[in-house]
């Protein structure tokens, strides 16, 4: 199948089952909301070396959040509950409770799995922490030095979907890096969804496994141009640079949705394929084939 002058590869991108949870970040303003949602997504790309893989699923108005001040949700993403109960209230306490003029509540109230945040939070306020219910949300106050630091005693847990991904390969690097950012800019505004990598972009898309005991995960050698003639490669020829958009999301439907647009966005002139990474069906039930969605 062509999509324009790009190949588009009669293959599938292999994802799998995470559980989430969603924050909801709020601050007296832009430049302050901008550090902490920087600082909470820090070192949050990848499950193969970091607690979690987090990132900005959209900016709020000051309408859409619980204390009328504006906000972003962020999703962050591990491979069970018990990895997300150690690691998000570690980065909400390193990474949101330190910066100014934050608050952080609980972005799936109805989900029935539930993990602590305030709960385990609290403590730092030394016994001058104060709790107050509202319906059968309970929230805690924390004494800091600007005041009181807002944040819900527990947070939801829901099911998602991680690892969709396209990698596209181009001419030139620049060609590549131009499709990419393209993919990335069309996926971003998309609600349920994340591209937790740097910009969105993975230049070391990663194989399951290792020549190496320990590695849980190596390089991709097939995508990797410097390597070709010395290993099967799955470049097109004249693809001299490929890179990966990697996207978690709430369910199904909205990673497809996103790695479609991805598609019809990165698309053009010396993008000369896009195809996906998988593991034969071996490592995640949910399978997205590329033409099936351009189909759909």
């Amino acid at each position: 199948m062509q999509l324009g002058s790009t190949l588009i590869v009669d293959t599938f991108a292999e994802a799998f089952r995470m559980r989430y949870v969603r924050l909801l970040v709020t601050a007296a303003d832009d430049y302050w909301l901008r550090a902490a949602l920087v600082e909470v997504a820090g070192y949050g790309s990848s499950v193969i070396g970091c607690d979690a893989e987090i990132g900005v699923e959209r900016h709020l108005p000051p309408e859409e959040t619980p204390d009328g001040r504006i906000g972003a949700a962020v999703l962050a993403f591990g491979f069970t509950t018990e990895a997300l109960a150690k690691a998000i209230p570690n980065r909400v306490g390193q990474c949101l409770m330190t910066c100014p003029t934050t608050a952080v509540f609980d972005g799936l109230p109805e989900a029935a799995e539930k993990i602590p945040l305030g709960k385990y939070l609290r403590f730092f306020g030394d016994g001058f922490q104060k709790s107050k219910v509202l319906g059968e949300r309970r929230y805690w106050r924390i004494p800091v030095m600007d005041g009181e630091f807002v944040i819900e005693e527990v947070v939801g847990i829901g099911k998602g979907v991680a690892g969709g991904n396209i990698i596209l390969q181009g001419a030139t690097d620049k060609v590549a890096l131009g499709a990419a950012r393209r993919a990335v800019e069309a996926v971003a505004p998309l609600s349920g969804v994340i591209l937790p990598f740097p910009g969105g972009v993975v230049r070391s898309g990663s194989k399951v496994g290792s020549k190496y005991k320990g590695m849980v995960a190596s390089t991709n050698e097939a995508f990797c141009p410097t390597l070709r003639g010395r290993v099967p490669s799955e470049l097109v020829e004249g693809a001299n640079c490929a890179y990966e958009i990697v996207i978690d999301g709430i369910d199904e439907a909205a990673v497809a949705a996103a790695m479609t647009s991805a598609i019809h966005t990165a698309a053009g002139e010396g993008v000369l394929a896009i195809s996906a990474g998988n593991y034969g069906g071996k490592l995640g039930k949910f399978h997205f084939h590329l033409r099936e969605l351009l189909k759909s």
